[in-house]
């Protein structure tokens, strides 16, 4: 009886986790959207546009790894809740602010700033509790509805906050993020953060962060499963860097594709994001997601080189249109059956004690690859032709796919394929 109980908790986490999500990251999409215009608007400025978004980034990069220690050593709920209270103080506190004394680009880069911070919290505390919220048979389906919440966000955002930016103004922007976040707030208030967990959460409160975070990086050492991923997500945020500079590049300097049509050929990532993402909820778990991981990584290496195919022949307007919208379709639709799989092993193969800072580590690691992986390829497009930058970081991506996550390594991490890993290999997403 107390089985089934769990099981209807556990279910009902599921959904009230999936609405939570959505709702506070569209919520943030459509601030993010309109907080760019603004500043753009306010400045006419690039460079206050990207300071803005080193404002947002650079937090994430250096709190991640301390947001998973201290996810590690106090209360998922508590953090969680506190993240998403202090979210809304900071939207109000702008808003009084600027009733006051009217919004300034300092105050957005300070609120831009303490919004990462708690954002950072948030999404690592969250991320690390997925195993505790839901039964192990469905962490893949809740993975995968997080997948979905970001596509929704990512296509509805935009869309949401073009719409609104015509016609209200940055205060009411504020006020629906914060009305969003309050939502998720009530919500996530109801959840059982201990449903399904195995640990005595605070048993490492004794030591301090530091130490805390010298056992976490220790544990990544010695785990080759939690190494190899962190390794592989290092090289794919830094080389994959060339799709989001060069693509747009690509598309209006190159092939002159109009503006319009470069919008749809993005929103064409988020919707394959979205259709991956629910195909996965339906599937049962993977019994190998490293070697699932692995297949589609170099399908999305291949795919990085075919987007030089326009660049080596001449085809029309239209088709150049529509083969975008494939490449960009495949590779978003490909990265969320990288991200799933490792998402899951990560949840159920990492001691829950380690967890948070698994997650943290994972995320300081593809955060900080990001912004260097942009001024690269930024400087190597303007140097370069671009078919050979894009050709290029597909060869190094397939030899360093195939290298770090060789036979020798995947049979360490699951000795039970040793001398099989081929054959199994071609079963894995059957």
């Amino acid at each position: 009886m107390e089985e089934v109980l769990r099981l209807k908790k556990a279910t009902y986490h599921l959904w009230i986790f999936t609405i939570s999500k959505i709702i506070s990251i569209l919520g943030a999409n459509v601030l993010a959207f309109g907080i760019s215009l603004y500043i753009l608007k306010m400045t006419g400025s690039a460079t206050s546009f990207a300071v803005n978004m080193v404002c947002s980034i650079l937090p994430r990069v250096i709190l991640s790894s301390i947001a998973g220690s201290i996810a590690d050593r106090y209360s998922k709920k508590t953090i969680i809740l506190t993240s998403q209270a202090v979210t809304v103080l900071l939207m109000g506190g702008l808003l009084i602010y600027g009733y006051l004394f009217g919004i300034t680009v300092t105050s957005i880069y300070v609120v831009t700033a303490l919004y990462a911070i708690m954002s950072t919290f948030n999404s690592v505390t969250f991320s690390s509790s997925i195993a505790c919220l839901v039964n192990e048979e469905r962490i893949q389906k809740a993975m995968s509805f997080n997948q979905m919440s970001m596509s929704i966000a990512a296509i509805g955002g935009p869309a949401i906050g073009g719409m609104m930016y015509g016609f209200v103004s940055i205060e009411v922007f504020l006020m629906v993020h914060m009305m969003a976040y309050m939502i998720a707030f009530i919500l996530e208030a109801t959840m059982n953060f201990k449903l399904y967990s195995k640990a005595d959460t605070g048993a490492s409160k004794d030591i301090g962060i530091v130490q805390s975070l010298k056992e976490g990086f220790q544990y990544t050492k010695n785990n080759k499963a939690v190494s190899t991923i962190l390794w592989v997500a290092l090289w794919i945020n830094l080389f994959f860097s060339a799709v989001s500079v060069g693509g747009t590049f690509i598309l209006v300097e190159v092939l002159k594709i109009k503006s319009q049509h470069v919008g749809v050929i993005e929103s064409a990532g988020a919707v394959g994001m979205l259709v991956a993402s629910i195909f996965l909820s339906t599937r049962k778990q993977s019994k190998y997601p490293l070697l699932q991981s692995k297949r589609f990584i170099l399908l999305m290496a291949i795919t990085l080189g075919m987007t030089t195919i326009p660049l080596w022949t001449v085809f029309t307007y239209n088709v150049n249109f529509i083969f975008f919208i494939m490449i960009f379709f495949c590779f978003s639709a490909f990265g969320t059956f990288v991200n799933t799989p490792i998402g899951v092993m990560i949840q159920t193969e990492v001691e829950e004690v380690y967890r948070g800072r698994i997650f943290g580590i994972l995320e300081a690691v593809a955060m900080a690859m990001t912004p260097f992986g942009t001024m690269i390829f930024g400087l190597l497009f303007d140097r370069v032709e671009p078919q050979w930058v894009l050709l290029g970081s597909c060869i190094v991506l397939l030899v360093i796919t195939s290298y770090m996550m060789r036979s020798s390594v995947v049979t360490q991490i699951y000795p039970e394929l040793k001398g099989t890993v081929h054959l199994k290999e071609k079963e894995i997403i059957q």
